[in-house]
């Protein structure tokens, strides 16, 4: 069988194009824990908001439109619509709506318009820097970074390998349904679909022993050895300086906000 490094695979929705697409991964990686640190910790809202139009402008830099983030946007706007409900109602303050008896504060309403902003700001931040990044430039900028061996491995067969997992599992499916079975509420379907999660582990724990035996005859010994490991360029340079200078803008207008407040 045939054993690919996951330093070798290609697991892409898409390819890294753009300035921003084109760094070197590294710094990808250092600038999306920078940017979300900065985010998390304002709370001012010109501040929020600028941060807010940087993670817009690093789509397009990225190679993406910023129009087709809609649906990926989808399940987090959902999640905010909770907080944006209920938020304002469990927040002591100056009401502002009543609502069965229940007030809503002008301070709930400000913090979760902050949470909101917050986290749009960093999913589409990470989204143009990390969104079209392969798994195996990840896992050698996790690497490259000082990342535990171990979790950077644990990364890449993950990605690597949940696909054939997902086949295995549609495999046993399908055999259970050419025998006729059919899910039910009753004692029957529940032993049957626990002895499906239990071959599944099975033939998951026989899969891995062969590979990591074929990964063995192949001279494997506890590392991969990247031979094309990324190099830091003046062009990473000056996306580094612009990204240092966007971030000291926003931190810098969030002081300033603070001071006059």
């Amino acid at each position: 069988m045939a054993v690919q490094s996951p330093f070798e695979a290609a697991e892409t929705d898409g390819g890294d194009v753009g300035p921003l697409g084109q760094a070197d991964p590294r710094l990808r990686v250092v600038l999306t824990v920078a940017f979300a640190v900065v985010a998390v910790s304002l709370t001012t809202f010109p501040a929020l908001m600028s941060a807010l139009a940087v993670s817009i402008v690093t789509l397009p830099l990225a190679g993406m439109c910023v129009c087709t983030m809609g649906p990926r946007l989808a399940f987090l706007e959902s999640l905010l619509v909770v907080v944006l409900v209920t938020l304002p109602f469990t927040v002591s303050g100056t009401p502002v709506l009543g609502v069965g008896g229940y007030d809503a504060s002008v301070e709930g309403l400000c913090l979760a318009a902050g949470v909101a902003l917050k986290a749009n700001a960093v999913v589409l931040a990470a989204t143009g820097l990390l969104g079209g990044m392969e798994a195996s430039r990840l896992g050698r900028a996790l690497q490259g970074l000082g990342m535990p061996i171990k979790l950077v491995q644990l990364l890449l067969f993950t990605v690597r390998y949940v696909d054939v997992l997902r086949q295995e599992y549609t495999r046993l499916r399908r055999a259970m349904t050419a025998r006729g079975f059919r899910p039910r509420t009753n004692v029957h379907t529940f032993r049957t679909l626990g002895s499906l999660v239990g071959m599944l582990l099975v033939r998951a724990l026989d899969r891995a022993e062969r590979v990591l035996g074929a990964m063995k005859c192949r001279g494997f010994s506890g590392r991969f050895h990247d031979l094309h490991a990324p190099a830091f360029t003046a062009r990473d340079g000056v996306v580094a300086a612009l990204a240092v200078f966007a971030l000291a803008g926003i931190v810098g207008l969030e002081v300033l906000n603070a001071a006059v407040a």
